[in-house]
């Protein structure tokens, strides 16, 4: 069988996955998204991938939206679907909201009603959550979204101008608040995930697949050499991604990564649902009739026990 194709986000929270593979006997082939959670969507449903790792809220808004019409066809479009199957991050993520580092008249949070947001695709975390933010604000227009694909394209883009704002992951946006850094950008506030930040999901024919159980062992055997390996984790994020080593060491003081990453809780799924509707993410009644189980069936390929603390 060829090796499964697992996408994942190339920054620092994808250290576990880099160590189960070097050191923990991952066949894999590791194919990364920088422009994240809404791209793997695409290629999931394309075929192109297998597994990812991406963003709680990008997985479940999709997962309930279903398909755009394009990928509907006859042939193939419920084996292209996908599930979730893991818990990767038990925490929450802190988003930075950021501006260019000039933008003299944007000082905070209430100075981008009405603005235009960059995120890196419709459908990513850093869309989803502008309705997020605009719910918690009391906004009831959502943002005017212009894609730029990429950290890069957008730290750009609020310097020029083409964007106001735009919504990135805490500590992978610090280091670019220094003047001297290319394309340098000013935190303007902050907004944390109501839920846990990453699940791991997996097209519908590998769900009862003995390839992902393994796959699933094998990240976290990742995760526990990450966490007796926390210098070797420094140098890594700090060398081999885009974080100074300080930054490195406090996000680790932050994160707190899944004892056994296999299933998801019902409750994480009805928790985001009811806040992606309230925020209006999602239109309509997204929640079948039926227990809270069968419920959660729609957007869990593995359940984890309620009562479970891993």
């Amino acid at each position: 069988m060829a090796p499964l194709r697992v996408g994942y986000v190339p920054e620092h929270f994808s250290t576990p996955l880099h160590f189960a593979q070097t050191y923990c006997s991952l066949s894999a082939d590791l194919i990364p998204f920088p422009s994240g959670t809404g791209h793997m969507v695409t290629a999931l449903r394309a075929g192109e991938l297998d597994i990812a790792i991406g963003l709680t809220e990008g997985w479940i808004a999709a997962i309930a939206k279903g398909p755009p019409p394009s990928q509907t066809t006859d042939a193939g479009s419920s084996e292209n679907e996908f599930k979730l199957v893991g818990t990767y991050v038990e925490t929450p993520l802190c988003w930075a909201i950021s501006t260019g580092h000039d933008r003299e008249h944007i000082t905070d949070v209430q100075d981008l009603k009405g603005k235009k947001l960059g995120v890196s695709r419709i459908g990513s975390g850093s869309y989803v959550m502008s309705y997020v933010l605009a719910d918690r604000e009391g906004w009831d227009q959502p943002f005017e979204c212009l894609p730029l694909q990429t950290f890069e394209a957008l730290r750009k883009g609020v310097n020029d101008r083409t964007v106001d704002f735009f919504m990135w992951e805490y500590f992978t946006s610090k280091r670019y608040y220094s003047s001297d850094t290319l394309h340098p950008i000013k935190k303007v506030g902050e907004i944390y995930t109501p839920w846990s930040s990453w699940k791991i999901c997996a097209r519908t024919p590998l769900i009862d697949a003995p390839e992902l159980i393994s796959f699933l062992e094998k990240v976290n055997a990742g995760i526990r050499y990450f966490e007796e390996h926390k210098e070797e984790a420094v140098q890594y994020i700090s060398t081999k991604l885009d974080y100074e080593k300080e930054d490195a060491k406090e996000w680790m003081k932050t994160v707190r990564f899944a004892k056994d990453v296999k299933g998801v809780k019902d409750s994480v799924v009805r928790e985001t649902m009811e806040m992606l509707q309230k925020a209006g993410v999602i239109e309509g009644e997204a929640w079948p009739e039926g227990s809270e189980v069968n419920k959660a069936k729609r957007f869990v390929g593995i359940l984890k026990e309620e009562h479970s603390d891993v």
